[in-house]
C-alpha cells in the first residue's frame, strides 16, 4: 500500500506521527519498517497499527486543512470546465465542487500552498484545500479525466465583444511560455493585454513591490489600478511579457525594448511597445498601446477649431519649411504628425521618417528606427535622407544642436520638415532652439507653424450642467462678452464612463509665424514678448482654447484646470 501522505517532507511526517505514536514504539516501527524495505508510514497502515484515515485526521489538525472522504462526494456535481487536466496533474488536485465563488479542491499534501495560489489564480475563484488520501485521490484524478472532461490546459481564444483574437506573437514562432504550467499566467496577460484595448486604454503597467503586485492601465490619461495578481506569479508574468516581445528572459539588470503584435482580426493589428525596467523588488513592465488606426482618424477628429485646423492645412500645403509640434510626453504628439503625413501620403511625394522607435507603420512612407548604437542617430538619418531625394522629412524629436541644424537647413532648402519638440508652449520653442545654439536668423527664415497641444478627458453623455457665478467665470478667464451664452457641464459617472469622462480631446495652441514674430525672433526676444505678440496677431493660448472646450460642453472646467496653466 502507498503512503497516505506520500508528497510530505519527512519533518512534516514526524510532527504528524508524533500525535500518533509515544517515542519507543515509533522507534520500533521504524526499524522493522527499514527491515521490510518499507516506508514508516507505509509499515504502519499496512500493520493495522495506524488507520490511514487517523492519519489523515491528525494531518488536518496539524496544518489546519478540513479532513474530507473522497467517497462522501457528489460525482455529478464536480466542475469538470473550472481547472485544466495539466493543471490538475501538476499539482495533484481535483475540484470536489463549487459553493458560490468558493472553489473546493481536493488536495493530499497539506504543504502545497502553491496550488491553491495557482488555481485562485487561475478561475478567479476562492479556493479552499480539503485533505484526502493520496492513492485513492490519484485513482479520483485518473477516472475523473477519464470520462471525458475538458479541461483549460490550451488556451482558447477569448472573445471580448467582438475581439476576434487570432494570434498574439511578435512576428516570430514562439518557443517558450505557452508551457501548461504557465497556463494561468498566459491566460492572464492574454486578458490584460484584451481588456486595456477593449477599454481604450493607452499604457500597461505591470509593478512588482516587496509583498505585491499590481496592474494599471492609463485611460484617457489617468492610471487605474485593475488587478493584483499573486506576489509569486510576478516573475512568471515577466517572463511571458518577456517572450512575447522577444527580449532576452534571462537579462534582468539592464533595461529592455522590444514590441509585440496582437491580431484582432483578419485585417487589424494592435502593437504593444514595451520596455523592462528592473526595480528594487523586480522588473517594471510598460506596454504603450500602438493603435495604427489612431493616426488615420482625420485632422477632424482631433479637436481643432476651424481657424487651427485651417492654419495646419495651409502649413502642410507649403513646398518647404518646419512644422513644429510640443508638448509633454502622452499629450498626442505623434498622432497629430502622422495624420499629416497621411494628408501629404501621396504617390508623387517621397516622404522619409526618424523615429525612436517607429510606433505606427504607414504604407508608402520610408520609415526609419533610430539606433544609436549602430550609429544611426537621428543626425545620420538626416544626412542620409538628404541624399534620398526627399520631398518631406519627419523627425521624431529634435534634441540637440546637429539635429537641430540640419533640419533647419532641410527645411530652408525645398524640404518640408516635421518634428517635435518637449517644450510648454509655442513661445518657448521658439526659445529653445535658440538655447541649443540655432542662430535666430535661421530660425525666423525656417519656422511655418508652431502646434502646442495637450490632451483632456471628454465628458460622457451622463454629463449635468453646473452653475458657476458670473465673477468666477470671469476669475478663470472666460470672456466677459460670452458669460450668459453657454453652459458649464461637469462630470457624473454612469457604466459606460469612468469618472464621468469618456475618450480624450485635444487642445492647442496653433501659431503661423508671421512677419511681427520674425522681428521679435530676429532680435532674439524672450519669450513673453513672443507669447504677447502670438496674442496680438490672433492666436489663442493653450488656457484660451481648453475654454472654448469648456463653453462647447466637450470637457469640464475641472479638466481644463488640470491639463492647462494659466
Amino acid at each position: 500500500m502507498n503512503d497516505a501522505l506520500p508528497i510530505l517532507t519527512g519533518l512534516a511526517k514526524q510532527l504528524v506521527l508524533a500525535e500518533l505514536l509515544d517515542e519507543r514504539s515509533a522507534q520500533q516501527a521504524q526499524l522493522q519498517a527499514h527491515r521490510n524495505k518499507l516506508s514508516l508510514v507505509t509499515y504502519l497502515v499496512q500493520n493495522k497499527l495506524i488507520k490511514s484515515s487517523q492519519l489523515l485526521e491528525v494531518a488536518a489538525d496539524q496544518f489546519g486543512v478540513p479532513y474530507c472522504s473522497l467517497a462522501s462526494i457528489d460525482k455529478e456535481s464536480q466542475p469538470r470546465d473550472l481547472i485544466s487536466e495539466k493543471l490538475c496533474r501538476q499539482h495533484r488536485v481535483l475540484p470536489l465542487y463549487r459553493r458560490g465563488n468558493k472553489l473546493f479542491i481536493a488536495i493530499s499534501d497539506p504543504t502545497n500552498h502553491q496550488a491553491t495560489t495557482d488555481i485562485q489564480f487561475s478561475t478567479g475563484l476562492s479556493t479552499e484545500a480539503l485533505l484526502v488520501e493520496d492513492d485513492k485521490l490519484g485513482e479520483a484524478i485518473e477516472k475523473f479525466f477519464d470520462t471525458g472532461a475538458s479541461g483549460m490546459g490550451d488556451l482558447a481564444d477569448v472573445d471580448l465583444e467582438g475581439l476576434d483574437v487570432e494570434a498574439i506573437s511578435d512576428d516570430k514562432e514562439e518557443t517558450a511560455g505557452n508551457d501548461a504550467d504557465d497556463a494561468p499566467v498566459v491566460r492572464f496577460v492574454n486578458k490584460m493585454l484584451l481588456d486595456a484595448i477593449k477599454g481604450g486604454s493607452s499604457d500597461l503597467h505591470f509593478e512588482p513591490y516587496e509583498k505585491a503586485y499590481r496592474v494599471r492601465f492609463r485611460t484617457d490619461g489617468i492610471l487605474h489600478e485593475v488587478a493584483r495578481p499573486p506576489i509569486q506569479l510576478a516573475s512568471r508574468i515577466g517572463a511571458r511579457l518577456k517572450v512575447m516581445a522577444a527580449l532576452d528572459i534571462s537579462e534582468r539588470r539592464k533595461p529592455q525594448d522590444g514590441r509585440i503584435k496582437m491580431k484582432i482580426s483578419k485585417n487589424k493589428a494592435i502593437d504593444f511597445r514595451v520596455n523592462t525596467l528592473p526595480t528594487l523588488w523586480g522588473e517594471k513592465i510598460v506596454m504603450r498601446i500602438l493603435d495604427p488606426s489612431s493616426a488615420q482618424m482625420g485632422i477632424d477628429a482631433l479637436g481643432y477649431e476651424e481657424e487651427q485646423k485651417e492654419l495646419y492645412l495651409t502649413a502642410l500645403k507649403q513646398p518647404q519649411g518646419m512644422i513644429l509640434v510640443t508638448g509633454p510626453t502622452g499629450s498626442g504628439k505623434t498622432v497629430s504628425l502622422y495624420t499629416g503625413l497621411n494628408i501629404l501620403n501621396t504617390v508623387d511625394v517621397n516622404i522619409s521618417t526618424a523615429e525612436d522607435p517607429v510606433e505606427i507603420n504607414l504604407e508608402g512612407i520610408n520609415q526609419v528606427n533610430v539606433n544609436p548604437k549602430q550609429g544611426m542617430d537621428f543626425t545620420q538619418a538626416l544626412r542620409a535622407f538628404l541624399r534620398q531625394d526627399p520631398d518631406i522629412i519627419m523627425v521624431g524629436e529634435i534634441r540637440d544642436l546637429d539635429t537641430a541644424s540640419i533640419a533647419v537647413k532641410a527645411a530652408q532648402t525645398g524640404h518640408m520638415v516635421m518634428s517635435t519638440l518637449h517644450t510648454n508652449s509655442a513661445a518657448e520653442t521658439l526659445t529653445r532652439m535658440r538655447n541649443m545654439g540655432v542662430p535666430s536668423f535661421n530660425i525666423a527664415t525656417s519656422v511655418n507653424l508652431i502646434i502646442a497641444q495637450r490632451l483632456a478627458r471628454k465628458l460622457c453623455s451622463c454629463k449635468k450642467e453646473v452653475e458657476i457665478p458670473k465673477e468666477a467665470l470671469l476669475k478663470e478667464g472666460f470672456p466677459e462678452d460670452k458669460i450668459g451664452t453657454f453652459k458649464v457641464y461637469g462630470p457624473v459617472g454612469c457604466e459606460n464612463c469612468k469618472g464621468g469622462y469618456k475618450g480624450r480631446v485635444g487642445i492647442y495652441e496653433v501659431v503661423k509665424v508671421t512677419p511681427a514674430l520674425q522681428r521679435i525672433i530676429m532680435e532674439e526676444g524672450n519669450s513673453i514678448d513672443i507669447s504677447v505678440q502670438m496674442r496680438k496677431d490672433g492666436f489663442n493660448d493653450l488656457r484660451t482654447s481648453g475654454l472654448v472646450k469648456v463653453m462647447h460642453g466637450v470637457t469640464s472646467l475641472e479638466e481644463v484646470n488640470r491639463v492647462t496653466k494659466d
